[in-house]
Formats: C-alpha cells, sequence, structure tokens
C-alpha cells in the first residue's frame, strides 16, 4: 500500500481495497468481499458510483466504504434484498460473483444507497466500553472511585449504558454481576488494576442520536455491524434490549457545546468529572477538536483538588489504525498515558499501563 498513513488515503479505489484488507485482517472476511465489490460500484452508470468516484476528503477517514457496507447489509437485514446472503455466510466467496450482484443492487437501489453515503457509520460497539473501564479501574488508584461520566459522539449510547454491564478483564471484576451483558476481551498483558469503580452520573450527546427503543433506528445501527461479527450482533441485540428496559441518557448536541455546558455544572466534592469517547475523534472538524481541548486543559489547569477532571479517549491512531486508550487527568497527569491498545472493536485488548 502507499507509503503514508491510512488515515490520509485520499484516492476512492485504493480506500475500498484498503478497507477490505482490514476488514478481512480483523476477522470478517465476508465483509471484506463485500467492501471489496464496491469497487464496481464505481463502475455502474449509478448517483451513488458517481458520488463515490468523486468522493471529496480522505475516504478511510470519513469511512466511505463502511458508510455503502451499511446500506447494503441493510437492503439484507430488512429481508429486501437476500441475494448476499450465502455472502454473509461464507458460502459464497468467488469475488467476480460478488461484484456483480453488489453491482446490480447498486443500480436497483441507487436511490436508497445514495443516502448511506450522508454521514459516518455509527458504530456504537459495546466491546470498546472494556478499555474505558479499564481506564476508569486505574484512574481510580490515582483519584478515587467515584466518577461522572460524559460521553462525546455516543451515537446511540451503547457505552453511556457502561456502568450496567459486567466486566471480566484479564481476572480484573467490575460492574453488576448479574448484568445481562458481560464483558470478556481477550485480555493480553497484567489486567488493570483491581480497584473500585462507582459510577454516580452517566449522560452523553450525539448530532445524531439513535432511539435503540425504534426499531427502525435499531436496525440501521445493527447494518452497521459487520454481518461476521455474530458476538458483536448478539452485544447490540442485548444493549437494544436493556435500553428498552432503562434508555440511556442522551442529548442532540454538538460535542463543543456539551463539553462547555458539562465544565459549566456544579461538581460533587471528591467525584472524578470525566469526559469519555470511542472512535469518534476522527469525524470532528479540527476547530472542534480545538476548542475541546482547550477548554478541558483550562477548566483542568484551574480546578480544585477535591474535584478532578478526566480525560479518557479510546481513538484510532491515524499512523498505524490501532486503537489506543489515552488518559489524562488534573491534577497531577497532565501529560496523556496510553494504558491500551485494543482490538477495533474490543475483541481483544493489551494492557500497557502500570
Amino acid at each position: 500500500m502507499a507509503d503514508k498513513p491510512v488515515m490520509e488515503i485520499a484516492d476512492v479505489r485504493e480506500a475500498i481495497d484498503w478497507q477490505a484488507t482490514h476488514s478481512e485482517k480483523a476477522g470478517a472476511p465476508c465483509t471484506g468481499r463485500v467492501i471489496r465489490a464496491e469497487l464496481a460500484i464505481l463502475d455502474t452508470d449509478t448517483a451513488t458510483g458517481r458520488r463515490m468516484a468523486n468522493w471529496h476528503g480522505l475516504s478511510v477517514a470519513d469511512a466511505m466504504p463502511l458508510r455503502i457496507a451499511g446500506g447494503l447489509h441493510w437492503l439484507f437485514l430488512t429481508g429486501e434484498d437476500r441475494r448476499l446472503e450465502p455472502v454473509y455466510a461464507g458460502l459464497l466467496t468467488d469475488q467476480g460473483t460478488i461484484d456483480a450482484i453488489v453491482a446490480d443492487m447498486a443500480v436497483k437501489y441507487d436511490a436508497r444507497l445514495m443516502p448511506w453515503l450522508d454521514g459516518p457509520p455509527q458504530t456504537n460497539e459495546a466491546g470498546r466500553s472494556a478499555s474505558v473501564m479499564a481506564g476508569l479501574l486505574w484512574l481510580s488508584g490515582e483519584l478515587g472511585p467515584k466518577f461522572e461520566l460524559n460521553e462525546i459522539g455516543a451515537s446511540a449510547g451503547v457505552n453511556t449504558m457502561m456502568g450496567r454491564y459486567r466486566y471480566d478483564l484479564g481476572g480484573t471484576t467490575a460492574g453488576p454481576s448479574l448484568s445481562r451483558m458481560k464483558i470478556a476481551p481477550e485480555w493480553r498483558g497484567a489486567p488493570p488494576p483491581q480497584n473500585p469503580v462507582e459510577i454516580t452520573a452517566v449522560r452523553g450527546c450525539d448530532l445524531t442520536p439513535i432511539d435503540l427503543t425504534d426499531p427502525d433506528r435499531a436496525l440501521r445501527l445493527k447494518a452497521y455491524v459487520w454481518a461476521d461479527a455474530t458476538e458483536r450482533m448478539a452485544r447490540l441485540d442485548t444493549a437494544i434490549a436493556m435500553a428498552r428496559q432503562a434508555a440511556p441518557d442522551l442529548v442532540k448536541q454538538d460535542a463543543v457545546e456539551f463539553v462547555r455546558e458539562m465544565l459549566a455544572r456544579p461538581q460533587e466534592e471528591g467525584v472524578t468529572r470525566v469526559l469519555f469517547h470511542t472512535v469518534m475523534w476522527q469525524y470532528l472538524p479540527d476547530a472542534s477538536k480545538e476548542a475541546i481541548s482547550e477548554m478541558m486543559e483550562a477548566a483542568g489547569t484551574a480546578g480544585e483538588p477535591t474535584r478532578p477532571l478526566a480525560w479518557i479517549s479510546l481513538e484510532t491512531n491515524r499512523a498505524t489504525f490501532a486503537h489506543e486508550l489515552h488518559v489524562r487527568y488534573w491534577p497531577g497527569g497532565e501529560q496523556a498515558v496510553q494504558l491500551t491498545t485494543a482490538h477495533p472493536h474490543g475483541a481483544w485488548v493489551e494492557w500497557l499501563g502500570g
């Protein structure tokens, strides 16, 4: 592949090929074949194909290939077109045949697929919260056990509900023992410290939050899950069921405004206020990233020792495409510390912290 960071790939064909290969390496060969078949869409006389071919921006950073993959999966999940069923099941592997199916679907459902290019995929994955919880366990030893969580780019709030999940992180446990959601990734390295974690409050924001209690919106979220990833789909089904019992506290709001309001609210003494996010930072405009960083640093510097502030981010390393958990806190931990490297969807986590 090109001698440049993967996130800076602008050539559309190169981006599709890279995303297909990445999906295969991540254990989703069936989805990888469907993504590679998007190359055939570029050769169709469709509005979708033309928009893809003339994509403005960095195709991998924008997750453009995954947008269309979501639309194709949605057509399958709704039952509107089941031709990809043997592909998703791993029974049909001939790339030429798959190319022909996907190209024909692009022609037939051109108007239905076009809107899937309008926004990034909302891959709300509960498995990613394993790294976030590991960060809280570590922070508990630094700042105390009580945390107020605030999530930006929360999508459907699957990770906003993380306090309701049960975790087994290399033998270190956290969360309610009777939870129906069990998060137990393959753990590499030493386990995180077995410190107490008490989540006193949690809320999240998103520009286009998904209501998990709405079957149509929930199905759209499921469409972004790779068809090979049966464990991910099972976790999402569990999260949907839990949300129907008690929906996550989500607001439709820009991340900058959400952080500004978060920092302006009174903070309980002895409780660490935490900003966290997972695999969303790349979609924010540079101005928003700068504004959030400046506000967090200013608030942390001006804060009181009995009202700590922390920032937990599980984001993509733009040079290596590895997913890395970094933690900063004020006072005393202003320099970011990397605690984990993780699988994109939380299948495994490697502990790097102390």
